[in-house]
């Protein structure tokens, strides 16, 4: 790990390249310390050596290392720094630095990345739910699935977007979010964000993505 930067900033890139939260990423780091191993994901995470000051860290994947570092021990013993506006700032600055194009495919989407345009076809609109907002009124809200031939994602609709799509419809999504909710990663549509139905010419059909054993869910 580079020493111009802090390691607040580094767990922050880490969580965003590798699609996980930075709390689990935080905690699994704690629980590191006292066992052999722990499963986050994709990845593993080891303490290769405690000492007076520092405890050092082994990350990898099943064939490849991811990093190796140091993390002081006062780091780790403080409550988690999700909320910190200090890592908010670091979290937003790593996402841009790792974030740089957006994907094509559902598949390669991962939580943090901005801008997202992406065609996909909608295989089930739940029925919507009315919620309270924190603006002190009423609004419609579902997750549509929606899927393409690498995989599939939840799509946050809200008010009249709810009824803008339908099942087996394919839609052209513009300037969207990858972020998460309750542990479970979506697509959201801000105000910039445009959602339109496009024609299916040529897109793979519902049966053919489910056939197919295709809809591997993003995380």
């Amino acid at each position: 790990m580079r020493n111009k930067i802090g390691i607040a900033e580094y767990l922050y890139f880490l969580s965003v390249k590798y699609g996980v939260d930075f709390d689990r990423l935080f905690e699994a780091l704690g629980r590191a310390r006292e066992k052999p191993e722990v499963s986050l994901g994709k990845l593993l995470v080891e303490c290769r050596r405690k000492g007076m000051e520092y405890d050092i860290f082994l990350i990898t994947t099943e064939d490849r290392v991811v990093a190796q570092f140091y993390v002081p021990k006062y780091f780790l013993d403080q409550p988690n720094h999700f909320g910190d506006p200090t890592c908010r700032y670091l979290f937003r600055r790593v996402s841009a630095r790792v974030v740089q194009e957006s994907p094509r495919n559902i598949r390669d989407l991962r939580f943090g990345m901005k801008r997202v345009s992406i065609k996909a076809r909608v295989l089930d609109v739940p029925k919507a739910t009315l919620v309270y907002t924190r603006f002190g009124e009423y609004a419609r809200v579902t997750n549509a699935l929606i899927a393409d031939e690498t995989g599939a994602i939840k799509l946050c609709l809200w008010n009249e977007r709810v009824n803008a799509v339908s099942v087996d419809s394919v839609v052209h999504i513009e300037n969207a979010s990858v972020t998460k909710y309750r542990g479970e990663t979506q697509l959201r549509l801000g105000r910039n964000a445009k959602l339109s139905v496009i024609e299916s010419s040529g897109f793979p059909s519902s049966r053919e993505i489910e056939e197919g054993r295709l809809l591997k869910t993003v995380n």
